[in-house]
């Protein structure tokens, strides 16, 4: 199975950090990331610190 997960603010970072990690035991996972906070601060950072897969 495979599902695809849609990011975009920062709300959003956080939310699929957690979820993101289970999901990737079970099947599949697809990430895509919007682009609304392009700035390293406010996008980046989350994959880095809270370890969300690219």
């Amino acid at each position: 199975m495979t599902i695809l997960t849609i990011i975009g603010a920062r709300p959003q970072f956080i939310k699929a950090a957690a979820v993101s990690r289970l999901l990737r035991q079970q099947c599949h996972e697809v990430l895509v990331h919007t682009g609304q906070h392009y700035d390293y601060g406010m996008s980046q950072v989350f994959f880095d610190e809270l370890g969300i897969h690219a």
